[in-house]
Parts: C-alpha cells; sequence; structure tokens
C-alpha cells in the first residue's frame, strides 16, 4: 500500500479498480458507512422497540413497541419517496427541499454529494460511495428521530393516530431541520453546524416530545391494543 503521508500519494484503496467499478468508488469507505448505519438501526429496531415495549403496563406493551416499529418502516417508504429530496434536494425555499424520488438503480449508483459543505470557495463534497449509502445512512437518523419522539407518546396515542402522525412529523418538521442544516438550507449559510445530530435529531425530537405530550392526550384517545 502506498504511503498516505507521502504528499501528493494516493492510497491504493483508492486507485481505480480495474474499470469493473467507477474511479470514485471506494470499499472500505462504503463498507464502513454502511456499518455505521446498521449500527444506528440497531438502536431503533430491535433496540427501543423492545425497550418500548419493556417499560410500560403490560396492556400497552404491544402497543408502544409497534409503535417504533411503524416508525422505522414507515420512515423508510416516505424517505425514499419524498422526504430525502426534501432534506438533501434542490431548495425549494431555504428551508425546505423539492420533494422527489429516489429510487432507480441509475439514482442509487450516481455518487453521493454532501450539500452541507460547499461554500462560495469551496466546492460541494464527494464522498467515495455512492448516493444508495447515503440515503440508507440518513434514513436510520431520520428514523431514530420519530422513534426517540415517541418514547413522550408512550400510553397516550393509540396506533391509528400514531400511523398518521409519523408521515406527517417526518415531512414538516424533520425534513426542515435537516435541510436547514445538513442540506445547505438557511441555518448552514448563516454558519451553524451540526456534526452530530444534536440539533436535527435530538433537540427536534426532544420540542416535539414535549408539544405532542401536552396536546396529544387532548386530541387522541387512549391506546387501543
Amino acid at each position: 500500500m502506498a504511503d498516505a503521508t507521502q504528499g501528493g500519494v494516493t492510497p491504493s484503496a483508492y486507485n481505480n479498480t480495474g474499470g469493473t467499478l467507477p474511479d470514485w468508488l471506494n470499499k472500505g469507505d462504503n463498507a464502513w458507512q454502511m456499518t455505521a448505519a446498521t449500527l444506528v438501526g440497531m438502536q431503533s429496531v430491535p433496540g427501543l422497540v423492545i425497550l418500548y415495549g419493556s417499560i410500560v403496563k403490560k396492556k400497552w406493551a404491544i402497543n408502544s413497541a409497534f409503535m417504533a416499529f411503524y416508525a422505522f418502516a414507515a420512515v423508510l417508504i416516505c424517505w425514499v419517496i419524498w422526504a430525502y429530496k426534501m432534506s438533501f434536494g434542490d431548495q425549494l425555499i431555504p428551508i425546505w427541499g423539492k420533494a422527489g424520488l429516489v429510487w432507480g438503480y441509475k439514482t442509487m449508483q450516481a455518487q453521493a454529494m454532501l450539500p452541507a459543505t460547499q461554500t462560495r470557495d469551496v466546492p460541494m463534497a464527494t464522498p467515495f460511495y455512492p448516493l444508495a449509502t447515503m440515503i440508507y445512512f440518513q434514513f436510520v437518523f431520520a428514523a431514530i428521530c420519530l422513534i426517540l419522539l415517541a418514547g413522550s407518546l408512550l400510553g397516550r396515542m393509540n396506533f391509528t393516530a400514531w400511523m398518521v402522525f409519523v408521515p406527517l412529523w417526518l415531512t414538516f418538521s424533520y425534513t426542515i431541520g435537516a435541510f436547514s442544516l445538513w442540506g445547505g438550507g438557511c441555518l448552514f449559510q448563516w454558519g451553524v453546524i451540526d456534526y452530530s445530530g444534536g440539533y436535527v435529531i435530538h433537540l427536534s425530537a426532544g420540542v416535539g416530545g414535549f408539544t405532542a405530550a401536552y396536546w396529544v392526550p387532548i386530541l387522541s384517545p387512549p391506546p387501543m391494543i
């Protein structure tokens, strides 16, 4: 392997693989990105599914566990149909991206881009893995954000109401925070940086949880399963 410390020398892992793969694709970068995303996903399923089902009264256990499981599954569907583009796509307004699909092998196999790296003087960063990996990586964070919020609603919301709440909150709350900071939106342009999801995930889930814990008992009947 070439010495990465020598000026101008590229490690052999980043060299062309003989034409069978794109020049920009690195197997190690792609494998680690997917591994990291999977570890985050496991915090949700089975992690929080088991936790939520075990910390409430017995009569609410199934409802609470399935709130987490449903959120994980529903966010994935919404994410590829419209929410990813709203979070990381072309700008619609300074806090929101344009909705759109992100499936199809040509789209998925294209090189990923990181919108919150581009400034007037610096071009947008393009990591050494495909867009499919980026979509998967960002999906697990969107999903766990909804599941964290669900912790404020255990024993307070029935499952039918939660089924409606998840895609609405993802669309009208999470995507705004994600685009504003990670999608190159207005907050990023103002110099706000969120490296680990403190604003996009934890702050939004916390504020959403406090708000929902107040309003949901008023607007929604108690759990039915």
